[in-house]
């Protein structure tokens, strides 16, 4: 049968209920829309989320972790061997917490082609000295530079320059909460004493918001020289030594590797925020979810409707099938309404499935912890169209299948005679 014969009587059905065709149509663009959005937005927000948290993250981490010797005295006793000992209580021993020989190890991970960067850090734990009080804290020493290319550290300080933290001798960037707390502005001097009761002062240059309230209340940073001065340590005092790769789905079995070969602990990234990750993946699962189940809503529209267009047609069925239609171009002619419904209200669906995140992404979202988001965030992957133009095409197929079945298999004789 002529194909354009057939487009231009579903053509004529369509229009001839022009008002349900619409219903659907703006179901099935009404769907996309909400599905685009949804997505577009939770997958933003899980961005943002991620990048407080994975982007400040190394991929790995690799230091000495203060533990108990494995062995005890009492396993090198002839009379205690070949038997199991149990021991209580048993303390962390006189740990080395700096990392040996971290010159070296850097120049390897360095030469290593699966490596994006590698940044030094010292841990230091402090006391904020205000007046009498003493408050709790720590110092990060860091590189500036490779802190800033390799983890956004540039992106999370206020009020300054990162790199007077490097230019600035004895300086140091106060987390939001910690500055709050010391009532410590740009240019002023803070006292912090070490837990070896040495107190040393240090020059405000800036602050410091991660997002995280919690974390900016007790930590601050300064340069590696800095902090190695504060601690009475050498050049190569390094407790961190964090690595940055190209393919962070390769961090579990590098940090396994790198422990063997430089006999230190090391800890990859999906193992450190494994809890942060399922979140990630739980709110993407639910925007999926109800995404695809609007999607189906609008299926069963557009099912019920052309099921009440075949009743309301069974003449015109009748007709075409007398005067020669066959049951499969009545099939084709009810299918391809069923697919110009979904199409036209898919592609109306993806303009304003993205007309609407433009809208979202230009709501402001000012938040004290967030100082470089300024709109609420928002993630145009093309990905998202191509699911949602697949799913509109798949679900009127699907919608659109069964009636044109059951039309297809209208006796004509019956019909007419009835009539």
């Amino acid at each position: 049968m002529n194909i354009g014969l057939i487009a231009r009587i579903a053509r004529s059905l369509l229009l001839a209920r022009w008002k349900q065709t619409l219903v659907a149509a703006i179901g099935v663009t009404f769907s996309i829309t909400m599905f685009i959005a949804l997505l577009s937005f939770m997958s933003g927000l899980n961005n943002l989320l991620d990048g407080l948290m994975l982007n400040r993250t190394a991929h790995i981490r690799i230091f000495n972790e203060i533990k108990p010797n494995i062995h005890q005295p009492v396993n090198y006793l002839n009379e205690f061997k070949g038997s199991y000992n149990f021991i209580r209580s048993v303390k962390a021993g006189s740990g080395r917490q700096a990392i040996y020989n971290s010159g070296a190890i850097m120049q390897v991970l360095v030469k290593d082609s699966r490596v994006m960067g590698v940044a030094p850090k010292i841990t230091a734990p402090v006391f904020f000295n205000d007046g009498s009080i003493d408050i709790t804290g720590i110092i990060y020493g860091i590189d500036v530079t490779a802190e800033s290319n390799l983890f956004h550290f540039g992106e999370y300080v206020v009020s300054c320059n990162p790199l007077d933290l490097k230019n600035v001798s004895n300086s140091i960037i106060l987390g939001e909460g910690l500055a709050a707390k010391l009532m410590a502005g740009i240019g002023d001097v803070v006292q912090v004493t070490t837990v070896s009761q040495e107190r040393f002062p240090l020059k405000v240059v800036g602050f410091f918001q991660s997002g995280v309230q919690e974390l900016d209340k007790v930590q601050s940073f300064a340069s590696i020289g800095t902090t190695q001065k504060i601690l009475g340590k050498p050049d190569d005092y390094i407790t961190d030594i964090q690595v940055k790769l190209y393919d962070i789905n390769q961090a579990p079995a590098l940090a396994k590797e790198y422990a063997k070969l430089f006999q230190a602990d090391a800890e990859d990234i999906q193992t450190a925020n494994a809890q942060f990750e399922t979140g990630s993946f739980v709110r993407t699962l639910i925007s999926y979810l109800v995404g695809i189940t609007l999607l189906i809503v609008a299926g069963f529209g557009i099912y019920n409707i052309l099921n009440m267009m075949i009743y309301e047609k069974m003449d015109s069925i009748a007709i075409l099938k007398a005067t020669g239609f066959s049951g499969r171009d009545v099939n084709r002619i009810f299918m391809a309404i069923a697919l110009s419904i979904g199409l036209f209200g898919g592609l109306m669906g993806l303009l304003f499935g993205f007309l609407f995140s433009l809208v979202i992404d230009q709501i402001p979202f000012i938040t004290a912890a967030l100082p470089t988001v300024k709109t609420y965030p928002v993630d145009y992957n093309p990905l998202f169209y191509f699911i949602g133009s697949s799913f509109s095409i798949a679900t009127t197929f699907l919608a659109g299948w069964a009636p044109a079945r059951k039309a297809s298999r209208v006796d004509p004789v019956v019909i007419i005679r009835g009539k």
